[in-house]
């Protein structure tokens, strides 16, 4: 969010305070509501930790400044009135003052939220090429080879289906899934790309 966004927003309709839904960055579980007043907002675009204005208190108040469950800034959204904003956030532990995951009595997990962070975790090998990743040494290798390990991960799989165990059924297909991820990456596609086709496919 730059200054312009910020003086897009109307703080007076809520006497100088706008409120602030915080949503986990990789599950998307909604994990508290807030205030913040312009203050509030900077000092959070600043310091990358969410950072409220406390009616109770009458201060601004960084959510685990306290406990060290910490809420660090992903990304900032405005709605389309410009008087709620959206920040997507990674928690550093539970969220509520009750030790709850999230404000709303909710557990904070949603294990196939995570084929999505990791195709995003690919897609930024794939920009920055870190020396020493796996991941790098892949899209070093070229589509050819990405796509023969595909089809490896593919056999090994059939293999522990057919005459293995499930425990390695698991842990092969798992292989299976991140090498497809990473050729689907190489060719400029998601993951969700396949989600959309199957979708489209079922009546």
């Amino acid at each position: 969010m730059n200054k312009e966004e910020i003086k897009q927003l109307d703080f007076d309709k809520m006497g100088g305070l706008v409120p602030v839904i915080v949503q986990d960055d990789v599950t998307q579980k909604v994990l508290m509501l807030g205030f913040m007043n312009e203050e509030a907002l900077r000092k959070t675009l600043e310091t990358g930790k969410v950072t409220f204005f406390s009616r109770t208190k009458g201060r601004l108040w960084i959510k685990g400044e306290e406990s060290g469950n910490y809420l660090l800034v992903k990304s900032v959204h405005k709605d389309c009135d410009n008087d709620t904003l959206l920040i997507k956030a990674e928690p550093c532990g539970p969220v509520c003052h009750t030790g709850a995951d999230t404000c709303f009595g909710e557990t904070n997990d949603d294990d196939f939220a995570f084929i999505q962070y990791l195709q995003n975790f690919i897609e930024r090998r794939k920009a920055e090429m870190p020396k020493g990743s796996y991941t790098t040494s892949l899209f070093n290798s070229g589509i050819n080879r990405m796509a023969q390990k595909v089809g490896e991960e593919a056999v090994e799989t059939v293999i522990e289906a057919t005459n293995g165990s499930d425990e390695r059924l698991i842990y092969e297909a798992s292989d299976l899934l991140y090498h497809l991820i990473v050729l689907l990456t190489s060719k400029g596609y998601r993951i969700e790309d396949l989600a959309r086709e199957l979708k489209k496919r079922h009546k």
